[in-house]
């Protein structure tokens, strides 16, 4: 049985970049370092985001950019303090999707390696709200 989400792993080109860019806008805390050793297939550093176990190694980034993506939930009141610390970082970031009112508002960026993120301010329920869909039928679709 699933217990949760253990951790996410990004390859980067550059380790101190991407340690910069999420300390600068996810205020991630560093855990470890490899440094010159290699416990994996290359040198790695761990975080924490949000209670969340992210992992960097050092390798090829991504070929290419697309719409695949990993959203991180931050307080409306907070967007533009984000959207500044983005935008300070050089990151390039895209146009928010068309939404329909009661969805959430969104940053989206790439990194370095053309991994897409997103600081996003709604959750499932109101999303589902909006939707007209009830919370029981969240429970019962994601038993399915």
């Amino acid at each position: 049985m699933i217990e949760g989400l253990s951790h996410m792993t990004f390859v980067v080109r550059d380790l101190d970049r991407m340690t910069h860019i999420l300390e600068g806008v996810f205020d991630a805390e560093e855990i470890y370092s490899s440094g010159e050793d290699t416990f994996s297939v290359s040198r790695e550093k761990f975080f924490l985001v949000g209670g969340i176990w992210i992992a960097i190694m050092e390798g090829d980034g991504l070929p290419s950019r697309s719409y695949n993506h990993i959203a991180f939930k931050i307080p409306d009141d907070d967007f533009d303090i984000y959207v500044e610390r983005v935008a300070a970082l050089g990151l390039d970031m895209r146009p928010p999707r068309p939404r329909v009112a009661g969805e959430g508002r969104s940053i989206y960026f790439h990194d370095d390696d053309n991994h897409l993120f997103e600081l996003h301010t709604g959750t499932l329920s109101e999303r589902m709200a909006r939707y007209g869909r009830r919370e029981r039928d969240i429970s019962v679709d994601a038993a399915r």
